[in-house]
């Protein structure tokens, strides 16, 4: 069954704003994204003047999306695992993935592949949800319960798992430093929640049962 199929059109074109806050000030930038959905990503980046240049990967066509977009430079319809991308080494100034690497079945071999496309000096922007989420805590080992959902930490799409440890192993290859890893503790567009404020209070003693995703900014060396 193709479980992509069941989803909202939302989770294929909804704008990565939490990412791309994070590029760099270079107007003059080349950006990829690996699974750039319906491209509404890369062309809010060529809106905003962030970028010269944008080329997108994505597994599949979404029709009536902005994947044909003239702002979009190049749009790769492929799978990343099979490695044919035709792409060039060494270009890159960044490379976003947002909620992509939980669906790989390599997720380690995706990000060393990719990094080889990525300038010295360029980064990695890259965001993976935390299974150590405490509402995931509270269905596995209270209710006993590891059911899959349509979305959410437990995606039927979703192949592997990662705690903050495990997404730093990710990017702990040679050629990459991580710059930082932040906990995300609210759906995106949502306002600060309790857990934002009890996170502050108990000076992030709970952090990693807060964060519902990390954000990982990894630089080239």
């Amino acid at each position: 069954m193709n479980f992509y199929a069941e989803k909202n059109t939302n989770y294929f074109s909804t704008p990565r704003l939490d990412l791309i806050k994070l590029l760099p000030a270079n107007p003059n930038s080349k950006v990829l994204e690996l699974g750039s959905g319906g491209g509404d990503t890369l062309v809010e980046i060529k809106k905003r003047n962030l970028a010269k240049e944008v080329v997108g990967i994505e597994l599949m066509k979404i029709p009536g999306s902005n994947q044909s977009n003239p702002l979009i430079d190049r749009l790769v319809i492929a799978d990343i695992e099979k490695r044919d991308l035709q792409l060039p080494e060494a270009y890159f100034d960044v490379i976003l993935i947002g909620d992509v690497l939980e669906h790989l079945a390599d997720p380690w071999e995706a990000v060393a592949y990719l990094s080889q496309l990525l300038k010295k000096g360029g980064v990695f922007i890259v965001s993976v949800p935390n299974i150590r989420f405490y509402t995931a805590f509270y269905r596995i080992y209270l209710k006993g319960d590891f059911a899959y959902k349509k979305e959410g930490l437990f995606d039927k799409t979703h192949l592997r798992f990662f705690c903050k440890k495990n997404i730093e192993e990710l990017f702990t290859i040679p050629s990459l430093h991580i710059e930082s890893i932040t906990a995300i503790e609210t759906v995106r567009g949502d306002k600060p929640s309790f857990k934002s404020v009890f996170n502050a209070l108990t000076f992030k003693i709970f952090e990693q049962f807060l964060a519902l995703q990390y954000i990982v900014v990894a630089k080239k060396i």
